[in-house]
């Protein structure tokens, strides 16, 4: 084991009884022929502004499930199941549409009629959808049509600086999970077109592409990625460094975004700000450190006051396999593999270092099976199967460590389970999917995740959903519409006034 293996001492049962974990999941709605559905965001799941549980992503057409933070993996994954039962009933009675259950986009149509997300006309509300219409002008409305699941974790005692040391070795290790857990290795060619990519056929029509070997073309050169933000450098070797190189991001002029300008000829915004990131929440990343924001405060405001709360982590996709995107063994995994992270020896990040980290997800993401990759570590070649066989070595004794504290064999089952894909790279859901799409829908990936989309609303909306269930959902939609015309009619100020203040540089902290 070397020096980067090292553990620091095990937390008490009594302390790691009380991690917890909470899932957003984004899904696109979709229609039976493997289209986007362009309906607005159904009136029954109640107000994306304000409802606790359900709400939008990017687009209009792109729903977001929220879970609260739980101390058991089961009871977080019961609370996903529930939302989405609602989310499916609701569906069903208003006609025949369904969650998309692949990471990578249904059929798209074309860039300007993707609908954004609409949040009504409190200031809140407007600055969310001129938010997006930004995000839109930048990057393409395409790319934001991407899902994922954001696992977001905490450990109560942990510090800001020891927050940060997870992040850097989960951003060391993170193509293990990319390995691991990757199910995005092919997508609808709708989804480049137009673009330069080095995506190959994989049926007759040249409808499907997918690279052999990928894992996550999500987490790849085709996903979440910007040149404009590849200027950022962002050191995570603590709060002080990461919240200046952010604030700088939000507060200095880009070029390209300037001559956009924040608002159109006639009027209508184009944007939020006219700096590098309009706002925290575009900054992307495998992983963030986060802090709960208090009504109307700036999130990096909140991270300087009040310090790291929990980690979100982001480059998770959607298990299409699974009926709600994740799988109980795939949690336990992140449990240990996150406090790995926290309790491994965690040098300071360096320009060099965070280099190889990008190269390395890079070819994790596009061609992590492919037998005998090497990545980059300290200057050197290394294995991928060998570097990933000792980080989840290293993580027996605190599998160990949460069974016992949870009265299970549980999490060593997944940790076994994680070891057994790394020996045999065919049975890791990646090449799951590729071999179900040959095998079975003549290797069209639109054929392959409609029947998966079927079958995730069938087997949802078999389970046990009572009146009572029922009430209580249908109620609490009500209650998301009504603090949304609450909050509209307490509005005073005008929007740009409304917007200058909230972009205001010392509104940062």
């Amino acid at each position: 084991m070397n020096k980067s293996q090292e553990l620091l001492p095990v937390p008490t049962s009594d302390r790691l009884a009380q991690i917890r974990r909470g899932i957003e999941k984004e899904g696109l709605r979709a229609l039976p022929t493997g289209g986007l559905a362009l309906t607005p965001h159904p009136i029954a799941l109640g107000s994306a502004l304000t409802h606790p549980n359900i709400t939008t992503d990017y687009s209009e057409s792109q729903i977001e499930l929220i879970t609260g933070a739980h101390r058991g993996v089961d009871e977080c994954l019961d609370e996903l199941i529930e939302v989405h039962q609602h989310v499916y009933h609701s569906l069903k009675q208003a006609g025949n549409e369904m969650l998309w259950v692949s990471s990578m986009p249904c059929g798209l149509p074309t860039d300007e009629t993707i609908p954004l997300a609409r949040y009504g006309s409190s200031n809140a509300g407007r600055s969310k959808s001129v938010y997006r219409m930004g995000l839109g002008h930048r990057y393409g409305r395409r790319m934001q049509m991407i899902s994922g699941i954001h696992y977001n974790w905490s450990l109560p005692g942990v510090d800001s600086d020891q927050y940060f040391a997870l992040i850097r070795n989960f951003r060391r290790h993170a193509f293990v999970l990319l390995y691991l857990f990757g199910s995005s290795p092919a997508l609808c060619s709708c989804f480049v077109e137009g673009r330069e990519h080095s995506l190959q056929p994989l049926d007759a029509s040249g409808r499907t592409l997918h690279l052999p070997h990928a894992t996550s073309l999500r987490m790849g050169r085709l996903g979440y990625q910007s040149d404009a933000q590849a200027a950022i450098n962002v050191s995570y070797n603590g709060l002080d460094g990461y919240a200046k190189s952010l604030h700088e991001a939000l507060t200095q002029p880009y070029p390209a975004y300037e001559q956009l300008g924040i608002r159109n000829p006639g009027g209508d915004y184009n944007q939020l700000g006219t700096s590098l990131l309009q706002i925290e929440n575009e900054f992307y990343g495998t992983i963030r450190p986060k802090r709960t924001v208090r009504s109307g405060e700036r999130p990096l405001h909140a991270l300087r006051e009040r310090g790291v709360e929990y980690v979100e982590v982001r480059l998770m996709d959607l298990d299409p396999f699974e009926p709600v995107g994740i799988a109980q063994s795939t949690m336990r995994m992140l449990d240990v593999f996150l406090l790995h992270c926290l309790l491994s020896d965690s040098p300071p990040d360096t320009p060099a270092e965070i280099a190889e980290l990008k190269h390395n997800q890079h070819l994790a993401a596009e061609r992590g099976r492919e037998p005998g990759l090497h990545l980059q570590r300290g200057g050197r070649d290394v294995l991928l199967s060998d570097w990933a066989d000792e980080v989840l070595s290293a993580c027996a004794p605190l599998a160990a460590s949460l069974d016992q504290t949870h009265g299970t064999t549980d999490y060593s089952q997944a940790l076994a389970l994680a070891k057994a894909r790394v020996a045999a790279p065919e049975t890791t859901p990646s090449a799951q999917v590729l071999r179900t799409m040959v095998e079975q829908y003549d290797s069209s990936f639109l054929d392959f995740t409609l029947a998966q989309s079927e079958l995730a609303r069938e087997t949802l909306l078999n389970l046990p959903w009572t009146a009572e269930q029922q009430a209580k959902a249908q109620a609490q939609a009500q209650e998301s519409i009504v603090a949304q015309r609450e909050r509209e009619a307490a509005d005073t100020l005008p929007f740009e006034e409304w917007r200058q203040r909230y972009m205001a540089p010392q509104e940062l902290g």
